[in-house]
């Protein structure tokens, strides 16, 4: 595995500075670490000059998803949505590139209140796939989890939260078995269990923190300075949700209104 897979998709989520990239794929890899740490001004920069010198394909349309995911990150449903189009439109009959375009235009439905487009979409995404292994039946998972918490179908939603950390599990990321077990925090508090869900983040936050993962690290604090935590007081979960969201900030990410 490259130091920007290993930073992208593996074991050292945390890892700055990387090299320099160069070609298409290690500009887009780069800037999903970049971006995974919460350096967006970095992420945005490796993917404008993507953008340059391979406007077309999969690759092209992959780094759309990226920039859409950071957008949704700060907030940014609705502007996402468009980046998401671009990386369906870009994506060709590539079924990584489809599929990641598809679960990210579900994200953006759910993230504006519209459930039933955000099911089809995920609907379109799972058939596309198939019996695809890797990162995106982890995204399906969580837009799954996410979709049934707005719903109200939480024993659904802990059921997909608990397939996303079994296949994190397997796929090696770091930072995706983090962000499984975030989710798994907030769809067990989606059905009451407090405790499980206090369990579950503070384990999590504890990983963030760890792997430098800046974006995660402000979404468990968030959680768990609702419904506290059984480590830190609640004054300390307060002052890590505010670091990390001026960390974001000093970064180059801007939180805006969905």
């Amino acid at each position: 595995m490259t130091d920007f897979a290993d930073a992208a998709f593996g074991e050292q989520p945390g890892r700055w500075p990387l090299p320099p990239a160069t070609t298409p794929t290690d500009l887009w890899l780069r800037a999903v670490a970049a971006g995974g740490q919460g350096r967006y001004c970095a992420a945005l920069a490796d993917l404008d000059a993507l953008a340059r010198i391979h406007p077309q394909g999969a690759v092209a349309s992959l780094a759309s998803s990226t920039r859409a995911s950071f957008l949704r990150q700060l907030g940014g449903h609705r502007v996402a949505r468009g980046w998401d189009g671009r990386a369906w439109a870009a994506a060709g009959s590539d079924v990584t590139a489809g599929t990641d375009a598809l679960v990210g235009l579900a994200a953006d439905a759910l993230g504006v209140g519209r459930f039933a487009l955000s099911a089809q979409l995920l609907l379109r995404a799972h058939n596309l796939l198939g019996a695809g292994a890797g990162r995106l039946p982890i995204r399906l998972a969580w837009v799954s989890a996410e979709l049934s918490m707005f719903t109200g179908d939480g024993a659904a939603a802990v059921a997909h939260a608990r397939r996303a950390v079994d296949l994190a599990s397997d796929f090696g990321s770091a930072r995706h078995d983090t962000k499984s077990r975030v989710v798994l925090a907030a769809a067990l508090c989606s059905v009451g269990d407090l405790e499980a869900s206090r369990d579950v983040a503070d384990d999590a936050l504890s990983s963030a923190k760890g792997l430098g993962l800046v974006p995660l690290i402000w979404a468990v604090a968030c959680l768990l300075a609702d419904i506290g935590s059984a480590v830190h007081s609640p004054a300390q979960i307060a002052a890590v949700r505010d670091a990390s969201a001026d960390l974001v900030r000093h970064r180059g990410g801007a939180w805006t209104a969905r």
